[in-house]
């Protein structure tokens, strides 16, 4: 998903993350195409603030790095034959570009990416977890969780049915992204996660995605109360955003149905993974999504 052209292409278009340089690698062999990386130069490259707490000595410096924020999946195609290249590339790129630091954030603990940079002897830290369920039914996720939660989300139904709550799902052209970038930006605040949706450039990239996202707008007598933006591709369904107006009438979760919302397109998407993004563990672990180590791999410059 977060290598596909429009995804890219929206990140330097209508960059989320404050970017100010691009750089796009490309590994060839006999002149075909056989890895490709986008890597962005940041000088505030931590709007989650996990980065600086795992690497304090990088703190206020500009940095080269693998993707933009917004992405919780770095990879890189054919790694095993072309990181050294790579790494010597990025390298030299980053001093080039006056950067103090390059490397990769967001890597999955174990896989190839993963693999590669510590046969490479560079160590790892940990930077977050991201957490991802399969999927087959609706039924048969409920079946998986606990009876607790299982009554949570059934009992939260109910009470939002009562409380005259709709949920609808839409395509980007048609969702109402100036009224779901602002409830963005206030649930990311409770979460001290300014800046992660700014001003109309997110409207603007979430436009860009075209195909590629979903919106779900959760609704009480008209007023919006819960919006996700969702992304899709081949095999998984990322709940990739949110915003959640708490202030409600009736004794019901919006998120609660938000998320019950996201995992029944998904299955109506047929898509058999379901991805909840960075954050939020107790609920993840709770409604049955599991956790993959995420790391980083900095080097000085």
């Amino acid at each position: 998903m977060f290598y596909r052209h429009a995804y890219v292409s929206a990140c330097e278009q209508s960059p989320l993350t404050a970017v100010d340089a691009c750089a796009y690698f490309v590994a060839r062999h006999g002149g075909r195409p056989v890895a490709v990386m986008p890597a962005y130069l940041q000088t505030a490259a931590n709007p989650l603030r996990r980065l600086h707490e795992v690497y304090p000595e990088a703190a206020g410096e500009t940095a080269l790095l693998s993707h933009t924020w917004h992405c919780y999946d770095a990879h890189v195609p054919a790694t095993a034959e072309v990181l050294p290249r790579l790494l010597d590339r990025m390298i030299r790129t980053a001093s080039i570009l006056g950067a103090r630091w390059c490397g990769f954030v967001n890597v999955q603990r174990g896989n190839a990416l993963s693999q590669a940079l510590r046969a490479a002897g560079l160590p790892a830290r940990h930077l977050t977890d991201r957490w991802a369920t399969g999927l087959t039914t609706y039924e048969h996720y409920l079946a998986g969780l606990s009876l607790r939660a299982r009554a949570n989300l059934r009992r939260n139904e109910r009470r939002s049915a009562e409380a005259g709550v709709t949920a609808e799902t839409l395509p980007v052209d048609h969702a109402s992204l100036d009224e779901i970038t602002l409830q963005c930006v206030k649930t990311a605040s409770r979460f001290e996660n300014n800046g992660f949706h700014p001003g109309t450039a997110f409207a603007e990239f979430v436009t860009a995605l075209g195909d590629l996202a979903r919106v779900i707008e959760v609704r009480q007598h008209g007023r919006l109360v819960a919006a996700g933006v969702c992304l899709v591709d081949a095999t998984r369904f990322h709940t990739w955003t949110c915003g959640v107006d708490y202030a409600v009438d009736g004794s019901y979760s919006p998120y609660g149905a938000l998320f019950a919302e996201s995992v029944r397109l998904a299955v109506r998407l047929g898509l058999p993974t379901l991805e909840g993004g960075r954050g939020n563990a107790a609920f993840m672990r709770r409604h049955g999504l599991r956790p993959h180590h995420l790391d980083a791999v900095l080097f000085r410059v």
